[in-house]
């Protein structure tokens, strides 16, 4: 399928997806903004690149060649900078650079990672609006991450085929692979869902190898 390129290929998520895919064989192109600060990363099989996301000619560049693009990108290089800092517009940036940049290299599949905290509630209100839930302190980051998925649908039937997995419930930085996973939709499912890294690795290559749900954000949990 020409491979993979996983941009945000340095954080948690770009960590578990690109481990997924070499797992199964994939030729990976990890995508990250410095690409010296991720040694790490330049193993078989994995191309480590200079990329940014909200940057369509940059998109193009790296993703020349593969045949599927994961976004799991983040606006902050690290847990230093603060909430200050974040431009608000970050996430429709990365939209249109990812629809723009994907069409120009030719790459049609595109598999984001959602936000749990613009999910719905048990009470019918976004996550992001229950302050016993989600700290008030980084609530800056969900509206930003939600206008990101509202650019996606407001772009309609174009080239690329996205699907937004949205990890719902406790999202476990340690946990195992487990190879299972279900699917939602808006709400946050009942009970206590959790979900690793690693199994949310296993769905977004899945949604690569397998496409079945296509301009949709989903929502992906398990219970343990």
């Amino acid at each position: 399928m020409g491979g993979i390129v996983v941009l945000g290929a340095g954080g948690r998520a770009g960590r578990a997806v690109t481990a997924e895919a070499r797992g199964r064989g994939h030729e990976v192109t990890a995508v990250v903004r410095d690409p010296a600060r991720y040694p790490d990363l330049a193993t078989t099989g994995v191309t480590v690149v200079r990329g940014d996301v909200t940057d369509a000619e940059s998109v193009a560049r790296a993703a020349g060649g593969r045949g599927a693009a994961v976004h799991a990108v983040s606006p902050f290089s690290g847990p230093e900078q603060g909430f200050e800092s974040l431009d608000p517009e970050f996430f429709v940036k990365a939209a249109d650079a990812l629809l723009d940049g994907l069409a120009v290299a030719g790459v049609n599949r595109l598999v984001a990672v959602g936000l749990g905290a613009n999910l719905l509630g048990a009470d019918g209100r976004p996550v992001m609006d229950d302050p016993a839930v989600f700290p008030v302190e980084i609530r800056p980051f969900a509206p930003a991450h939600t206008a990101g998925l509202a650019r996606l649908r407001e772009r309609g039937e174009g080239v690329v085929d996205w699907v937004m997995l949205t990890p719902a419930g406790f999202l476990d930085h340690g946990g195992e692979s487990t190879g299972r996973y279900r699917v939602g939709g808006e709400r946050v499912p009942g009970g206590q869902p959790r979900l690793s890294y690693a199994d949310l690795a296993v769905a977004v290559v899945d949604e690569i190898e397998r496409p079945v749900r296509h301009r949709e954000r989903v929502s992906v949990f398990s219970f343990r």
